[in-house]
């Protein structure tokens, strides 16, 4: 029996989630993009590679580079309707191993995404009384129990209680969501977080304007350094940071795009509203961490050059709290900066999650919340034993960098020179882009980027960090210890992506006929 689709019913796949509208969907995407990243890396990166300069080369990697990554994740998932492994199966049954490669890079950026959250929870309480008093480098130090290591940075198995509380938070919260299902937990999530997120942090900015100093902060991250467009180093910065705030290519937003209705989605313009949102996020929370610098500057009679931890973990749990100890009503401050901080968090780590528990859950046939668990629990233990102890923070910065700046550019890489080259899917996926999107703007130059572009320049950072890497290490860390969180986590994730890969199917996953362009582009 045929549908008026024109689909064989026998084949079409089991019943899937669904988001319950566009708008759900849009709001997951971006509160998925929107993450720890945007507030912590963008101002810093901007800030050190040119300036209002950097706006340049910024916008040209997200329309060269963000966006068409971006419309590819989510063509795979919205044609082959499934998670990473079950999208790569079904373009080619060689090509499942990426899909499982993409869901265990997520597995561990969730052991060690949870604590950050948990931190800024904590430090969310710690504003109201400004717990940290006039040396808040010391009380983080203290508070993650990093100073308790000794002079040789080594694993330490010792629990940090103050940190493991709010992790116990965060996993609970987690889990609970998506074991709650795509419509009924994932999406109410984002619908309540993210306005929220974006309150809070729309009078967390309004309030650093207003401080003295923050024209001069404002002045030192726009003021354009137009030599810097000369250095490539610069653009690498650029696409870089386009590249990893977006959350493509390593499952996240192809995950996500299988979700939504067979017909009419309109991915292209969605990819749109979200790409720029993130964006745009991204230069708003500039303004704001700015603003607050220059304040700080004011205070010590320099200016924002003088100033060390302008980025990353320093930036948010050092640097921010001491301007908030400084600051008239800094105890409010603090409290929307940590919330607002936690927020965006929350809402890329159940995205997160969500990549995991699909492969698991497709690959064994399990229910969203029997899922959740299996996934889920592994994963919190190792983010406890790992991340919540003494020597949590080296760890996750070597974890980190090695999932991110190896794993996931890796990730990317093989998933463009697959679909464009190996496969030679991207004519037809760009013609599915089109059948459901409301323009038909998607044409041979989205195919010469995904094909071309992209692949050379994430090729380039591939390997110049790679070669670091070997060649000098990471930072400052001992050969033995980035051996084992560097190296080995690498290891783990590959040796995890053999495993399930060679697992059988519990449902028929071959059996799938995705939906027929002629009749998305002839309906209403």
């Amino acid at each position: 029996m045929t549908s008026k689709t024109g689909e064989s019913e026998s084949l079409q796949a089991p019943p899937r989630e669904q988001w319950s509208g566009q708008l759900g969907f849009l709001m997951a995407a971006i509160g998925s993009a929107i993450g720890l990243g945007n507030i912590w890396r963008f101002p810093g990166v901007a800030y050190s590679n040119g300036g209002g300069a950097f706006v340049v080369p910024y916008v040209i990697a997200l329309l060269a580079a963000g966006l068409p990554i971006l419309f590819l994740d989510y063509a795979l998932g919205h044609r082959f309707r499934g998670s990473p492994p079950a999208v790569f199966r079904r373009m080619s049954t060689k090509l499942e191993w990426l899909g499982w490669f993409q869901v265990f890079i997520c597995f561990v950026i969730m052991t060690y995404y949870a604590v950050v959250v948990a931190w800024s929870l904590r430090y969310m309480l710690f504003s109201f009384n400004i717990a940290w008093g006039d040396d808040a480098g010391a009380f983080f130090q203290h508070y993650i129990g990093v100073d308790r290591l000794g002079s040789e940075v080594g694993y330490s198995p010792a629990v940090v209680m103050g940190v493991a509380v709010p992790l116990l938070l965060v996993w609970a919260f987690g889990l609970v969501v998506t074991a709650l299902g795509v419509s009924d937990g994932v999406e109410k999530a984002n619908k309540i977080f993210l306005p929220l997120l974006i309150l809070m942090f729309a009078a967390l900015v309004v309030r650093a304007l207003l401080l003295p100093g923050a024209g001069e902060g404002l002045n030192a991250l726009f003021t354009p350094k137009w030599s810097a467009l000369l250095d490539y180093k610069v653009w690498m910065a650029a696409f870089g940071q386009i590249f990893f705030s977006l959350s493509v290519g390593f499952g996240i937003m192809l995950t996500y795009a299988s979700y939504l209705q067979r017909r009419r989605s309109n991915l292209v313009g969605t990819g749109l509203v979200a790409g720029f949102a993130n964006s745009s996020f991204e230069l708003f929370a500039g303004i704001g961490v700015f603003a607050t610098l220059g304040f700080m500057a004011h205070n010590q009679g320099g200016s924002v050059s003088d100033l060390e931890g302008i980025t990353g973990v320093s930036l948010s749990f050092i640097t921010f709290p001491t301007v908030i100890a400084q600051m008239p009503g800094g105890a409010l401050f603090g409290v929307l900066f940590f919330a607002s901080f936690a927020m965006a968090g929350l809402t890329s780590f159940i995205s997160i999650i969500q990549v995991v528990a699909a492969g698991v859950g497709e690959k064994l046939d399990l229910a969203p919340k029997k899922a959740s668990l299996v996934v889920g629990v592994p994963a919190a233990v190792l983010s406890f034993a790992l991340f919540a102890t003494r020597s949590g923070l080296p760890d996750l910065d070597v974890v980190d960098a090695f999932i991110n700046n190896i794993g996931v550019v890796a990730s990317a890489i093989i998933m463009c020179v697959a679909v464009a080259w190996v496969l030679r899917r991207s004519r037809l996926l760009q013609d599915h882009l089109n059948a459901v999107s409301e323009s038909r703007m998607i044409g041979l130059w989205w195919r010469a980027l995904v094909g071309g572009i992209v692949p050379v320049l994430l090729g380039y950072m591939f390997f110049q960090t790679l070669w670091t890497y070997l060649s000098e290490g990471y930072d400052t860390y001992s050969s033995g210890f980035i051996a084992v969180f560097g190296w080995g986590m690498l290891l783990v994730v590959a040796l995890c992506t053999a495993v399930m890969t060679l697992i059988s199917w519990k449902t028929p996953v071959d059996e799938f006929e995705p939906l027929r362009l002629e009749t998305a582009s002839e309906e209403d």
